[in-house]
This record gives C-alpha cells, structure tokens and sequence, in this order.
C-alpha cells in the first residue's frame, strides 16, 4: 500500500510539474516581490516605523523570493507570448538578463548579511535593490499602456 501511494504522488508531482505554466510561476513570483519591496519602501519612505527585526524579515523573505528565481524555468523559449510583459530582449540578451537577476540577488544577500540597523542604512540598501528593479523594468520589461 505504501508502494502505491508513493508511486501517485510521484506520479502527481510528475504531472503538475508537466503542466506548469512559466509566466504564471515569473508572475506570481514577481507580484510577492512587489508586494516585499512595497512593504520595505514604506519604512524607508517613512510611513512606516521601523523595526529591525521586521525589516531583516522582509529583507530575508526577498532573498528567498530572489533565490527561487531561476531564469532557465521562468523563461523558457516560446513563453515570451501570452499575457506577459516580459520583453523579447530578454530572449535575445538572456546572459545579460540573467546578471542582471544575480547582481539584484547579490545585493539581496548583502542587505541580509548586514542587517541595517537603522533606517539610514536601509535606506543606502534599498537604494541598490530599487535601482537593480528599476534597471531590470526599463530592458527587460514592456511597459504596460
């Protein structure tokens, strides 16, 4: 019996992993971004206090979102169409796109590995990881009308 409820949930998995929709997957992935950087641009606006530990949690949780980002299964050939507002640039640059994910994902890891311990240091460090957003829209992204 066992046997046989490992091979369906083998089996199960294998099937959602087939029908698995890439611009769903970059889409729902980039929605828990914004809302992450929504959060943390709140408290270096202002409108928020801020609280370290809450901060090195919503920093930690864009790590995680940022480290689950894989460029070759978000982007594979063929789903530049459909509702999408990723670029063609992105499958005509794909190296350049993906440093540019690793230089957002690198400056993730280092707002972590520092924890700021003030809004003043937030501030310098979610300047980087703005910019690293703002740089990727401007190349890789369509602008929406």
């Amino acid at each position: 019996m066992r046997k046989l409820v490992i091979a369906i949930s083998m089996l199960a998995l294998a099937a959602s992993a087939a029908f698995a929709d890439p611009v769903l997957d970059r889409q729902a992935l980039m929605k828990e971004r914004g809302k992450i950087v929504g959060g943390l641009s709140k408290v270096v606006k202002g409108e928020e206090a801020y609280d370290a530990a809450s901060v090195l949690a919503q920093l930690q949780a864009l790590q995680a979102n940022a480290e689950k980002f894989d460029v070759d299964t978000l982007f594979p050939a063929g789903s530049d169409t459909g509702d999408t507002t990723a670029s063609p640039k992105i499958w005509q640059d794909m190296a350049g796109f993906k440093a540019a994910e690793d230089k957002y994902l690198a400056d993730v890891k280092a707002a972590v590995a520092a924890a700021p311990a003030d809004v003043d240091t937030l501030k310098t460090q979610f300047g980087a990881i703005a910019s690293n957003c703002g740089t990727c829209h401007q190349a890789y992204r369509v602008k929406k009308s």
